[in-house]
This record gives structure tokens, sequence and C-alpha cells, in this order.
């Protein structure tokens, strides 16, 4: 929990407040924009919520943020109204799950219902509240992992739903030897007819996204939008892998249409199908000075 000890003095005063623990995962200002802003390489509040819906996205932030450095001066009254919310629709019958875990820095994960089965995309923290609600929402088929960096609570997931986890072999460690699916190879993967995998070594070597109705890529740490820079980007700075074999399969995933880029880090970014080829071949150009 937040400390008020720990208060960061670029808080504003008021309720909401992020404390010194806070290592700059980016989560509470894409989630509630209005309230905070980034200030010495870490999160603190510039605005406090003055509205039902700015108390809900930071109330959101504050249970997504994976060091739980955000906190209250009073005891919320309606935090199980806020559990409740989750998983936050974002378009059709695809969520963002929230309760974001530490060891995937602070990775987003995500929800596809699915009347054949439900799938989750990147593991977030086991949270109680989080489980309570899959549950209620049909459980999980499958557990797809991007790359081996936001695998975070996968086994209790696995051990509770007794879904299928999902990871290429050349992004299996000791943590994910068990994984039910292990894909190989750099040939996309029609795993089912709405769902289709595409292999992008770069960022790891076995880092792959997920196509889901020819419309939502879901793309780990592989593409993103940047607020800063006004267009998608790949993540130059912390690549761990191949900087060149990130933009070859970059080149190959522009080949391919959609309208949703939804990443683990990073901000996610709509758009119609031309305009997105068009910010493709701009993140390309980026890539490629």
């Amino acid at each position: 929990m937040a400390h008020p000890h720990q208060r960061r003095p670029e808080n504003i005063p008021g309720d909401f407040y992020v404390d010194l623990t806070c290592i700059d995962c980016d989560t509470c200002r894409w989630m509630a924009p209005e309230v905070f802003y980034e200030i010495g390489d870490q999160s603190a509040v510039y605005h406090q919520p003055n509205t039902e819906v700015e108390r809900l996205h930071a109330m959101q932030a504050l249970l997504s943020c994976p060091t739980a450095s955000i906190g209250t001066v009073e005891k919320p009254v309606d935090i199980k109204q806020i559990q409740a919310s989750f998983p936050i629709l974002i378009a059709d019958n695809v969520y963002h799950c929230g309760y974001h875990a530490e060891t995937s820095f602070g990775a987003a994960s995500y929800l596809i219902l699915r009347e054949i089965g439900n799938i989750l995309v990147d593991s977030p923290r086991f949270s109680p509240p989080l489980v309570k609600r899959l549950e209620e929402l049909g459980g999980l088929h499958y557990l797809y992992l991007t790359h081996q960096d936001d695998v975070a609570d996968h086994q209790k997931f696995r051990q509770h739903f007794g879904c299928d986890r999902i990871l290429h072999t050349d992004d299996i460690t000791a943590n994910t030897r068990e994984v039910e699916i292990q894909l190989s190879g750099l040939d996309p993967v029609q795993l089912e007819p709405d769902l289709l995998i595409i292999p992008v070594p770069g960022h790891t070597k076995g880092h792959t996204v997920l196509l889901y109705d020819k419309r939502f890529l879901f793309t780990g740490d592989h593409l993103a939008w940047s607020s800063t820079l006004n267009h998608l980007i790949a993540f130059r700075q912390a690549c761990w892998y191949s900087w060149t074999e990130l933009t070859q399969s970059m080149h190959q995933l522009a080949n391919f249409s959609f309208e949703w880029v939804l990443p683990g880090h990073g901000r996610r970014y709509h758009a119609d199908r031309n305009i997105m080829h068009q910010q493709m071949q701009q993140c390309l150009t980026w890539m490629e000075r």
C-alpha cells in the first residue's frame, strides 16, 4: 500500500497521491491522464478528481498500479464498486484487465470474450477481485503470452482455470517450461479461425503478436503508440534481442491489416485500416533512420 509519509512533494494537495515507490511504468498516466502526470521520472497527481468519471479512472489506476504506489488520504468507500468495473471495456468484446504486475513492469493484459472460449492476453496479477470477475465472465480457455517478459502469475491462472498457455519456444524459460502450447518457427499460426499468431522476433527472440478477428492486434512489447512522438514506435531502448530483426519483423507485420494496436507497454492506438497502414509505414521510416 502507498504510504502518506512517502507522498511525493510534486503531488498537489488533496485525497489522491503517488508515493516514492513509483517505478514510472506509465500505467496511471494513460488510465487517468486527467489526474496523473510524469514529473521527475515518476508519476504524481496534478489534478484531484472532482467528477464521478475522474474518480472512477483514478481509482481504477490505483487498483492497477503494479507497486501499489497510489494512495488516498480517506479510506475509499466505493472500492467494491471499482473492483466490479474490471475488466474495462475497450471495444466490442475486448477488455483491459487492469491489476498490472510488478514482475512485468506494469504491462497491460487484456481479455477477449468469446462464446467458444475466453482468452487472456499476457498475465495480470492473480488478484481475487479480478479472478472472481473472470469466473463470472465464463473463465479462461487460453492464456496467450506474447513473450517471456510479461508472464507474471501465469501459473496461478493455469492452476485455477485450467487454461492452455501459449508461448513461443524461443522465449521459454525455467518459469514457463510447462506451457501447454509451445510455438516454433517464423510462420504465422492460425490457432483458430479468428486467432492468428504472428512471430515477430526482435524485442526478444520468441516474441509473437496476436491478431484477433482481423481487427485487434495485441502487440506485447513489439509495437505501441508514443504520445511523445505522436506515432507508432518500437522500443529501441528496450530491445533485448536484435533491432535488425525487430525491424524486419515490423516490415512483415506491415503486410497485415488491422484497426487496433493494444500493447503491453506504451499507449494503445485505434484508426481505420488506411490510416493504420500509413502509421506503420511512418514507424518503419522512423526505425530505419
